[in-house]
């Protein structure tokens, strides 16, 4: 690895150069997708239709789920199963506030409150026995994240919803190749959504999925999913030709369209391969930042499989003289995208002000605010990409170690 002499923290000469710039979470668009668009948008066909009904088949058979309802996002799939739960005013629903804000918004768009409970310090994922004490008689669900793709402990949290009678709806964005003790993550909770943001292991630019082992479930979503309007809605934008319909619900526009589905059958194809090129490239960091100022993320939980959506070591801030962002500032300096994951909900203004959290309400999650950056992580990356991260890191903290 070859070091800069003059890095751009010290002023010099940066990493990349600007037009190389390394943007975080850049997807990975091969040739297949590229045709797979291009031969719907000749097809004319460009709504919902025969490639979604293809797409929702294929994810259904990877992931082993009796059914699969494609949506337009992660977050139209938690808002219907939240709705298909019955959750309703005045109910309560536990989840952890180191996510995305989508997670608890999700809860407020059913008028029902968002209960925080907190994380594992190591995992990061929510604390079964957090969830416990959080409990009450408005308790309807429980909604567990399963962050940077490291499945959480769905035994106890199963345990804990089957003794109380609660939902557990699933947040699974970052775990589409996830495995927890032999079984697949979306094959466990009463519901399990998942993203294709551009960001995600598998991309259709926007898009989310629902699985679920209740049929009734899933009819009731892909029916909230078109207007509210009835099953049979869904077979006019199909090849089968135009069929009469009935209003049936209030629902939403929530649907993915072909061009959408197009993409997502080739991503899905990768998804495996895929998987091994983001291990080895958190192997490498592994290796590189061991003796850095930083945490790095703990290994993976025996009989589990991580889905490596993120890389977010910790940075040890009484090793060095600078804080988290002014670490981000460096590496963006250099040429380096990166993200947080995530500032903690319960610091968010809205949260804050509407729900009345203190920083101190959730110590390891903010914990983990403070010091989280997430670092490039693709299959796209290349040797040259993953090896410029590191000398940029390791640079920037050396330069800021006490």
């Amino acid at each position: 690895m070859i070091f800069l002499e003059k890095p751009a923290i010290a002023g010099g000469k940066p990493t990349r150069p600007k037009e190389q710039y390394l943007v975080f979470g850049q997807p990975d668009i091969q040739q297949p997708e590229i045709d797979e668009v291009v031969s719907t948008l000749k097809s004319l066909w460009i709504g919902t239709g025969p490639k979604v009904s293809k797409f929702e088949e294929d994810f259904r058979n990877y992931i082993g789920a009796k059914n699969a309802v494609a949506v337009n996002s992660c977050t139209a799939a938690m808002h219907l199963s939240m709705i298909v739960a019955g959750i309703r005013q005045g109910d309560e629903v536990i989840t952890t506030p180191m996510t995305f804000a989508a997670t608890a918004n999700c809860i407020i768009h059913c008028n029902a409150r968002p209960v925080f409970a907190d994380i594992e310090k190591e995992s990061m994922n929510i604390n079964p026995r957090e969830i416990e004490k959080k409990i009450t008689k408005k308790t309807k669900a429980i909604i567990p994240v399963h962050f940077a793709g490291r499945p959480c402990n769905m035994d106890e949290i199963s345990a804990i919803a089957q003794e109380h009678n609660l939902i557990v709806v699933e947040d699974c964005a970052h775990a589409i190749e996830s495995v927890y003790k032999g079984r697949k993550i979306g094959t466990i909770s009463d519901f399990s959504c998942f993203s294709f943001y551009v960001t995600k292991n598998l991309t259709t630019a926007e898009g989310g999925m629902v699985t679920t082992g209740n049929e009734g479930f899933a009819s009731e979503i892909k029916v909230n999913a078109l207007h509210g309007l009835s099953k049979d809605a869904w077979k006019r934008y199909s090849d089968e030709g135009f069929k009469h319909y009935q209003v049936m619900h209030p629902g939403f526009k929530y649907n993915m369209t072909d061009i959408q589905a197009a993409l997502g059958i080739h991503q899905l194809a990768r998804v495996s391969e895929n998987l091994k090129k983001r291990e080895a490239v958190c192997k490498k960091y592994d290796r590189a930042f061991k003796d850095l100022p930083l945490i790095l993320p703990a290994r993976p939980e025996a009989n589990t499989v991580h889905a490596r959506h993120l890389y977010t070591p910790l940075l040890k801030l009484e090793e060095v003289k600078c804080s988290r962002d002014d670490v981000m500032a460096a590496l963006h300096a250099e040429g380096i995208g990166t993200g947080i994951h995530f500032l903690s909900l319960h610091e968010h203004h809205y949260y804050r002000e509407t729900f009345g959290f203190k920083p101190s309400d959730f110590p390891n999650a903010k914990f983990v605010s403070d010091r989280t950056f997430s670092l490039p992580l693709s299959p796209k990356l290349s040797e040259k990409d993953t090896d410029d991260v590191i000398s940029a890191v390791s640079r920037i903290l050396e330069h800021y170690k006490k």
